[in-house]
């Protein structure tokens, strides 16, 4: 642990600025993408299949967290474990047959420890059967468009015909970001898990760069025979967040120091530029039928572009694109775009707009009060 810890610490502060064309990396396959924009940074054999090993639990987080967001589970749902789950091999947390644990307790033993039996247990309960949940992962790789991987398990022991890609290992993690949540359980590197019997377990966190690199809060380890030593991480400096993939190494050391190397190039030749925040009003737009005539809008996702560490920052113009508008409408609906041009007047992005509150439909005594108001403003 002191070797790898004193690697990491030379890495980060020794190492200077490195062109991605001249930076080697062990791995057999590794990508380092912007988590905003999707932007490729560096790669290397990224489309290669191979085994992940437990970064598996990647996308098992992704469907558990789809779930959660939607309202079919919560943290507090409590989870019977079944036999299946508690005979689970490889990591894990040594669950027992009838125990119960809170959702949130199964998540932070996936996230921290890798627990395959916790895993197992969550998938059961998410949809019914592990079976299921396989099928529902592969629907999930294919709805995103990863050509490159195949689940026959949720937990990542080595199968045959389990594969995935270091390309499509990012976009998961990618996807796994949307959900902020999936930070306070993969950021933390020890706490205690309370069991059913009264004992209490240590878990600490497989991702040790959460607690010797700055910055970096997630997100999956991997290892198997077969697969090697495998990490997906994300680390976030100046509102640039990164999501580095490395698979295939030798040794834990040479897969932490791998992916230091992956994170200094991208803090040290990117930065990003907050072009418009969501929170920002764009402007106001009518809506036909409604209780209110007019509705500030603004921006569903930051609008964020990527920039080399020296280039100079744009003035931006801002064409709204709208359709008619009518009433019922929510917050989050989309309801046009909004067109970003630089200095040069070329067009940069488009983005979806959505209202900033709902507006209900107006009814008759809506109507008689608006006319009303307006005979005495213009008697």
């Amino acid at each position: 642990m002191k070797k790898i810890f004193l690697i990491i610490l030379m890495l980060i502060f020794i190492i200077p600025n490195v062109n991605a064309l001249d930076m080697e990396v062990s791995a057999k396959s590794a990508i380092l993408i912007d988590q905003n924009t999707g932007t490729i940074l560096y790669k290397k054999n990224e489309n290669e299949r191979l085994p992940m090993a437990s970064m598996t639990k990647i996308m098992s987080l992704i469907l558990i967290m789809e779930q959660i967001n939607e309202g079919n589970l919560s943290y507090d749902t409590k989870v019977e474990i079944s036999s299946e789950a508690s005979s689970m091999g490889g990591s894990q947390i040594f669950l027992q047959t009838g125990d119960v644990y809170k959702v949130g307790e199964l998540l932070k033993s996936i996230a921290m420890a890798s627990a395959n039996d916790a895993v197992v247990a969550l998938a059961e309960k998410t949809y019914g059967s592990k079976e299921e949940f396989i099928n529902k992962m592969n629907e999930k790789a294919k709805k995103m468009g990863l050509k490159n991987t195949n689940f026959v398990n949720v937990h990542g022991l080595d199968e045959e015909n389990h594969y995935s890609s270091a390309y499509d290992m990012a976009y998961m993690a990618k996807e796994l970001l949307k959900y902020d949540e999936i930070l306070k359980f993969t950021s933390v590197y020890e706490e205690y898990l309370q069991k059913s019997d009264g004992s209490k377990i240590w878990l600490v966190n497989t991702n040790k760069l959460v607690r010797f690199y700055p910055g970096v809060d997630g997100l999956k380890t991997g290892y198997t025979q077969n697969a090697g030593y495998c990490l997906t991480a994300t680390a976030k400096k100046n509102n640039l967040r990164l999501i580095s993939v490395v698979m295939g190494e030798d040794s834990i050391e040479k897969r932490s120091q791998d992916t230091v190397k992956l994170l200094n190039y991208g803090f040290n030749s990117y930065k990003v530029n907050l072009i418009k925040s969501k929170d920002e009003v764009l402007g106001k737009i009518k809506v036909e039928g409604g209780k209110k005539q007019y509705v500030d809008v603004s921006l569903t996702d930051d609008a964020i572009e990527l920039l080399k560490t020296n280039d100079k920052i744009s003035k931006y113009q801002f064409n709204l694109k709208i359709d008619k508008i009518k009433a019922p409408v929510k917050k989050g609906d989309i309801v046009g775009k909004v067109e970003i041009l630089n200095d040069n007047n070329k067009k940069m992005n488009e983005y979806d707009i959505t209202v900033n509150e709902n507006v209900l439909k107006a009814n008759y005594f809506d109507y008689l009060k608006r006319n009303l108001k307006s005979v005495f403003l213009f008697s």
